[in-house]
């Protein structure tokens, strides 16, 4: 069975490869009658829109979203939303008679399938984020008491001037890593379940699916195994989970992403970021939006409206 949606309540699947002729993703459970057009979507994925500096993708996208079914009149009516992003700058070509590179999914995917899509690793590329990021847009309507935003604390290690440090790695045929903070404010306490739907967990299993991302931390995360219990009881290192059911205090996770793969250094042509954790932030964001309002509409079906905040 391969696996391509996410979600219980809310739930998105994408579809589409890198080189194909389009990308997307098929909404269902966004509750009826919010305002939903394609402009609220665009604007998220111009966030993580490839050709927009030197210091990304030089693929040349507008990933310009259409919206095939479920809103009427600019609303949303229940049923499933259809959204909808070509591929017009794809090159296929740039992978003929190449075999597995390193550091990629293909090998892994022809050991699942028997075959592989070598076009850009097909489904395993990053161009399959942008179906994730146009979900979390609608993801958001259902969780306006959230504010969600992500940025870059470090990339190659440096946390602030890694600009020339990433200039001189793309220069050399290289690429950096990154890690990418993330904060959820405003989500009330009570959201979230015990045990095997804890929210901490599933928000760490929602970034740790985005391609190239290595790890995950939540509050203090790894930092938590080196403090003495005395110094790591302060609330605030909790992240804003305890026990996987909010806390109300602001949610706040980090995600590294290793250094690119398709680089110069090794062999590998096309046009690639040489960090790709810099649109990543956008991807991790709408992650964390869909978690957050799958378990706003279960904590409502469970324990109704009476603590949504």
């Amino acid at each position: 069975m391969s696996v391509n949606s996410f979600g219980r309540v809310f739930r998105f699947t994408s579809w589409g490869e890198s080189h194909g002729p389009a990308i997307g993703a098929i909404v269902d459970g966004c509750p009826p009658g919010l305002a939903l057009s394609e402009g609220d979507i665009q604007r998220w994925l111009d966030l993580r829109r490839p050709g927009t500096s030197g210091l990304v993708s030089q693929r040349s996208e507008p990933d310009r979203v259409r919206i095939l079914s479920g809103v009427y009149e600019g609303r949303t009516t229940g049923t499933p939303i259809s959204l909808m992003i070509d591929n017009v700058d794809a090159r296929p070509k740039d992978y003929a008679g190449i075999g597995p590179r390193p550091g990629h999914a293909d090998r892994a995917y022809e050991a699942k399938y028997g075959l592989r899509d070598p076009r850009g690793g097909g489904r395993a590329s990053a161009r399959e984020t942008a179906a994730r990021v146009a979900a979390g847009a609608v993801a958001r309507l259902v969780i306006p008491e959230v504010a969600i935003s992500a940025r870059i604390a470090e990339v190659g290690g440096e946390t602030d001037g890694w600009e020339g440090a990433l200039e001189r790695a793309r220069s050399e045929g290289s690429s950096l890593g990154a890690i990418v903070e993330c904060v959820a404010a405003g989500v009330p306490a009570g959201w979230g379940a015990p045990v095997y739907a804890k929210l901490d967990a599933e928000l760490a299993a929602a970034v740790m699916s985005i391609p190239a991302v290595k790890g995950v931390e939540i509050g203090a995360g790894f930092a938590a195994a080196r403090r003495r219990g005395e110094d790591n009881a302060d609330p605030a290192l909790a992240g804003g989970i305890t026990g996987g059911i909010a806390t109300g205090d602001p949610i706040v996770l980090r995600a590294a992403f290793k250094p690119t793969s398709s680089i110069a250094a090794l062999g590998v042509g096309g046009r690639h970021d040489p960090c790709v954790g810099l649109r990543g932030a956008a991807v991790v964001e709408a992650m964390v939006a869909l978690v957050l309002a799958d378990h706003k509409l279960l904590h409502r079906g469970q324990c109704g409206e009476r603590s949504e905040g």
